[in-house]
């Protein structure tokens, strides 16, 4: 049998663990020591830890009086609105109201009238308060509505919310009222009539614009 050339045989290598090589193998991420967290950074938005504030400077403030003996009560002064005088008593005699005298010319008068009525408003007065009498050429506003006829005249006088403005002619059918101005536009015979006739209608205070020595010596005789 001939022989066959000599078949090469391949010797196996020992068995054992592989050793990868340093460069190819990827060493494992240490993992963090536990320790004490940093402080994270403030939000947007939000303040970050307050810091001390310094002690506020007080101001040392006075003593306080020690309570005394309690002052004696002054009595408050007269309301600059002063309620409508009562109604006497039968036989009783009526209030006489307070009198302020505005010197004025017969032509100036009613202009002098037109600005305490200013006056009385700016103070508080209410408008259905007053009350306007002239002794000469009637006020124009009582010119105009009177053009609407006397009915609607005096249901303005008789609703009271409002300054109304009568002729002196016309002073007996006019209602009381706190306040009475009177301007002593003209007319002797109306001027003499009108001011007593005005006293009895003024509940707290008449207000008499005109001539002073004649308007003394008609309100002297007819009160």
């Amino acid at each position: 049998m001939p022989l066959l050339p000599e078949e090469p045989q391949i010797h196996e290598s020992a068995q054992g663990p592989r050793a990868t090589p340093a460069s190819g193998r990827t060493a494992p991420t240490p993992r963090p020591v536990p320790g004490p967290r940093p402080v994270a950074p403030p939000r947007p938005g939000r303040p970050g830890p307050a810091r001390p504030m310094p002690p506020a400077q007080r101001t040392p403030h006075a003593a306080a009086p020690k309570p005394g003996p309690a002052a004696p009560a002054v009595p408050a002064p007269a309301a600059s609105r002063p309620a409508p005088a009562a109604a006497p008593a039968d036989g009783a005699a009526a209030p006489v109201p307070q009198i302020q005298l505005i010197p004025a010319s017969a032509e100036g008068a009613l202009d002098a009238a037109e600005e305490a009525v200013d006056l009385l408003l700016d103070t508080g007065r209410a408008p259905g308060d007053v009350l306007v009498v002239t002794t000469g050429d009637p006020h124009p506003w009582a010119t105009h509505e009177l053009s609407f006829g006397e009915a609607a005249y005096w249901a303005q006088h008789d609703a009271g919310d409002d300054v109304f403005y009568a002729d002196a002619a016309a002073l007996g059918r006019a209602a009381a009222r706190p306040v009475v101005v009177v301007a002593v536009n003209g007319g002797e015979e109306s001027a003499l009539a009108a001011l007593p006739e005005a006293v009895t209608r003024a509940g707290a205070l008449l207000i008499v614009c005109g001539d002073p020595q004649r308007i003394n010596s008609v309100l002297g005789a007819g009160v």
